[in-house]
């Protein structure tokens, strides 16, 4: 049996070593599981606090994907196994998210330089490891994406949090209708820091083995800057479709009346460009619910710090397991696979402000602390 995910400790120069950590479950698109989640928290906290290791690299096994998400399968099982029909009922899915948003709380946070090679999928869980990176690479493969919608979920992992800064109305757009990103926008969003051949990821490993490593741990972020610069060049890079149709999508989608929004999505059915019929399409399908939860949430953690959002989306997520559209999401697309979910609520005017206010408020016992209280600000 394969690990799931693979260390290693590449020698560098000057005594220091870069840390390795390889997602190692290609046939599920390197989709991260409850011990991946353990793993890779425990070795990241490691190599944090060993003085030896200069900086750590974070990449996804098979070519194909970074990450595709998190594994949903185990939550699925999970949820049916939960017959009290409450949120807190259900152990795997409070610990599962607890320790996926450390890890990910963790990177942003992380004291040594942490690179994420964001070749492929990235998509749900996978833009939860690779949004706290200190620095970010995508490919000419790159598809980035936040498709919540699809499966009765929202854009957790701190996506909320990420899609509230982005210019007003792009990340209503992107939470709503789950529409893929390549390279060129993502770097236009702030979604990268980089843009590298995906033939490029061992040029990368030879460059951090080769650097003569900096002893002060601040000044190491200007020597990544440095040797991702001299990695090989994609090819020129053309404006996205986000990009092309920017000016659009903000007049449709920044708006705080829902029902506009859905409005404005809607006017895209059949459009002559493929990525934004795709997007309407999504939309149409998606869940109601997770459309309404998505907008309301991308006004309300604006405000708050990310250690505030991890807290609430642990809330809303366990609510999520409770409630039907996940579950039904998961069965429709990777159980049944039929495709036909029936959600509920069932329309985009069912789901109303005062329905989706039943995700905040807090599951667990009358005077039990916050799982997430301890992370700091």
């Amino acid at each position: 049996m394969n690990d799931l995910i693979v260390f290693e400790e590449l020698e560098a120069a000057s005594n220091h070593r870069i840390g390795l950590a390889t997602l190692n479950s290609p046939q599920t698109l390197n989709g991260v599981s409850l011990a991946m989640c353990e793993q890779l928290d425990a070795r990241l906290r490691a190599w944090q606090d060993d003085p030896s290791i200069a900086a750590v690299l974070l990449d996804g096994a098979g070519g194909k994907a970074f990450c595709a998400g998190g594994d949903l399968h185990s939550l699925y099982r999970a949820m049916l196994e939960n017959k009290s029909g409450e949120a807190w009922g259900n152990p795997y899915a409070r610990r599962f998210f607890e320790v996926e948003y450390r890890l990910d709380f963790l990177i942003h946070r992380y004291r040594k330089p942490l690179l994420c090679w964001g070749n492929g999928i990235v998509m749900g869980g996978g833009v939860g490891l690779m949004m706290g990176a200190s620095h970010r690479i995508v490919t000419e493969t790159t598809r980035f994406a936040m498709p919540e919608v699809a499966i009765g979920l929202y854009p957790d992992v701190a996506g909320t949090w990420m899609l509230s800064h982005l210019p007003r109305g792009i990340g209503v757009f992107l939470a709503l209708t789950g529409a893929q990103l390549g390279a060129s926008d993502c770097l236009r969003l702030g979604l990268a820091d980089r843009a590298c051949r995906s033939t490029g990821l061992e040029a990368l490993r030879a460059a951090l083995a080769a650097t003569s490593w900096s002893t002060d741990v601040e000044a190491r972020a200007g020597q990544v800057d440095r040797l991702i610069d001299g990695l090989p060049d994609p090819e020129p890079l053309v404006p996205g479709p986000l990009q092309i149709h920017f000016d659009a999508i903000r007049a449709a989608c920044d708006r705080a009346d829902f029902a506009e929004v859905c409005a404005g999505i809607r006017a895209w059915t059949g459009h002559e460009d493929p990525w934004l019929a795709r997007a309407a399409a999504t939309f149409a399908a998606g869940s109601p619910g997770s459309a309404r939860l998505s907008h309301t949430l991308i006004e309300r953690m604006r405000p708050l710090s990310l250690a505030d959002v991890f807290r609430e989306e642990y809330i809303i997520s366990l609510h999520c397991t409770a409630e039907d559209d996940f579950q039904e999401g998961i069965r429709a697309l990777l159980i049944d696979k039929d495709k036909s979910p029936r959600w509920r609520p069932a329309t985009h005017e069912q789901a109303d402000a005062r329905w989706v206010e039943r995700f905040f408020r807090r599951p667990w016992p009358e005077g039990q602390p916050h799982p997430l209280a301890d992370l700091q600000a």
